[in-house]
């Protein structure tokens, strides 16, 4: 249904440009040919599905992984900055829900600060990381990975802050009468307690990331990367590049979601945890 939705879509977006190559080519207004015309555009508004198939095909398959020219290539920038930034964002986002749990100034005072950071908007201060730490000679994947741990830990952050308050009261009554240490009770019953909360967020984290690592490359002028094939393809008016860039960067994040989903299912299994 949603492809049959899109192809009639691209007829209307792509109707008029085409109508007017079809006159100055002197062919014939049939309508059938011109709904064709609509579906095999060279620079179509919106692309049909096929065309964005068929260039996944060339760039994925056709073309050698180490060269430029494909998306294997690409994805394997952004990824490796996604990656970065990630386990970054995670640590981050775990440190900081274990202070906020042992310490209620840390919790009236850093919780508010962490939420608004949220609403800044990336593409504004996405520029701004990047012209600071090259100023300071860092460049590279790092600062594309300082985006993605921005995006990345606040989901890990609550989310761990709400596994780690998961226990009810019988639970931490039953560590006190066993005189457990602060400690002990965080390794031993909040922590596999967070579990299932933690993977949650990790999920949410991982394409937070993927999309920090995107928008980090806009700004640079990168040469390689999902965000690079982007801007290459909106300089250029090239947009089946841009949607099978798009495509890619979307079958990445559920690869990512789905890696996270089955050390999920291991780790609880392991553990003796249900999922909840």
């Amino acid at each position: 249904m949603l492809l049959l939705i899109w192809y009639a879509a691209a007829v209307p977006m792509n109707w008029q440009t085409e109508g007017d190559k079809l006159a100055r080519a002197g062919a014939a207004p049939d309508f059938l040919n011109h709904v064709l015309a609509t579906w095999s555009a060279e620079r179509p508004i919106l692309p049909a599905p096929h065309q964005i198939a068929m260039d996944l095909w060339k760039t994925v398959v056709e073309t050698r992984a180490s060269s430029p020219r494909s998306l294997l290539f690409h994805a394997g920038v952004t990824l490796s900055s996604t990656l970065i930034g990630f386990v970054m964002g995670s640590v981050l986002g775990i440190a900081l829900a274990i202070g906020i749990l042992h310490s209620r100034t840390l919790d009236r005072s850093l919780m508010p600060w962490i939420i608004a950071s949220q609403t800044i908007p990336i593409l504004a201060i996405a520029p701004m990381i990047i012209v600071v730490l090259n100023s300071v000679g860092i460049s590279g994947l790092l600062p594309k990975a300082i985006i993605s741990t921005y995006l990345s830990f606040f989901p890990v952050t609550v989310g761990m802050v709400k596994g780690l308050r998961s226990p009810d009261a019988m639970q931490l009554d039953l560590m006190r009468s066993y005189a457990a240490s602060r400690g002990q009770t965080l390794w031993k019953l909040r922590l596999p307690a967070s579990l299932p909360f933690l993977f949650a967020s990790m999920k949410i984290a991982v394409a937070a990331a993927l999309v920090g690592a995107i928008v980090g490359e806009l700004p640079t002028g990168a040469v390689a990367g999902l965000g690079a094939r982007l801007l290459a393809g909106s300089y250029y008016g090239q947009t089946i590049q841009i949607w099978s860039a798009l495509v890619a960067a979307s079958v990445l994040a559920g690869l990512l979601v789905a890696l996270i989903g089955l050390v999920e299912r291991l780790t609880l299994r392991a553990s003796g945890g249900a999922r909840r």
